[in-house]
């Protein structure tokens, strides 16, 4: 039996059209989440998913934000809110790559709009759900997951430095407001993908990437979306309940 709509989480996940958002959200959807999806330019894969989602019996709220533009970003969760009465989740997903190369070539407007995507506008949309959830300020406490990377820690030299430190970033989002929000029933958790298949590979200019690291990898392979999503889904659960400031790394080994 369906749980009732008013008993059931209400997820936001940013990026949803394609790859681990996609996975993530499906995977979120049969697990009886009702979702609030955002996707940038897609329209025709976002329906797709939203149709996938809505066939598992949830609410779907699909939304064309791009997170490049900070003001749009800042009306996401205030929508959630407006929509479905409450937001118990968030998976911050959306991101983007530069162009894959030595850190010397990587010109400053690519990396300023790489932090609006990766990092100011996570922050903005966070900042917004805490303030939502935060039960010293009348909410009911809620979970929040960062899509970090396994390049936050080891700085990927020769490849992508600047997006390293976009996801450094994100894991220094999760400790801080995980240890601030800890006694107001707000858990924030990171989950750091290795090399994934995907095609922000093929953004960055090396599709092939996943094959090439392969040998490199201790299991000898790319990961795979639905291996991302089930963590996310572990930490919005309520088997997660004393489960904060972590970072579940889905590497492979690496």
């Amino acid at each position: 039996m369906a749980a009732d709509a008013s008993t059931r989480p209400v997820t936001i996940v940013t990026g949803a059209s394609r790859g681990i958002g996609e996975a993530i959200a499906v995977r979120l959807a049969a697990a009886g989440h009702d979702l609030v999806l955002t996707y940038r330019v897609r329209h025709d894969e976002a329906l797709d998913v939203r149709r996938r989602c809505e066939a598992s019996g949830g609410r779907v709220l699909l939304l064309q934000i791009d997170m490049d533009d900070l003001d749009a970003a800042a009306t996401l969760v205030p929508t959630a809110v407006a929509a479905f009465g409450t937001v118990t989740g968030l998976v911050n997903n959306a991101g983007i790559t530069p162009r894959i190369g030595p850190f010397l070539d990587a010109p400053v407007d690519e990396t300023e709009r790489l932090f609006r995507v990766n990092v100011l506008a996570p922050t903005l949309i966070t900042q917004a759900a805490i303030a939502h959830m935060s039960t010293a300020l009348g909410g009911a406490g809620g979970s929040i997951v960062n899509i970090s990377s396994g390049a936050a820690t080891s700085g990927s030299p020769h490849t992508y430095v600047t997006y390293a430190m976009s996801k450094a970033a994100l894991h220094a989002l999760t400790i801080g407001a995980s240890k601030e929000f800890a006694a107001e029933g707000v858990r924030v958790n990171t989950v750091s993908p290795g090399t994934t298949r995907t095609e922000i590979h093929a953004a960055g200019g090396r599709p092939d990437a996943p094959e090439e690291r392969a040998p490199n990898i201790p299991m000898r392979r790319a990961g795979e979306v639905h291996e991302i999503a089930g963590a996310v889904l572990y930490l919005l659960s309520d088997d997660a309940s004393y489960t904060t400031g972590a970072d579940i790394r889905i590497t492979g080994g690496s």
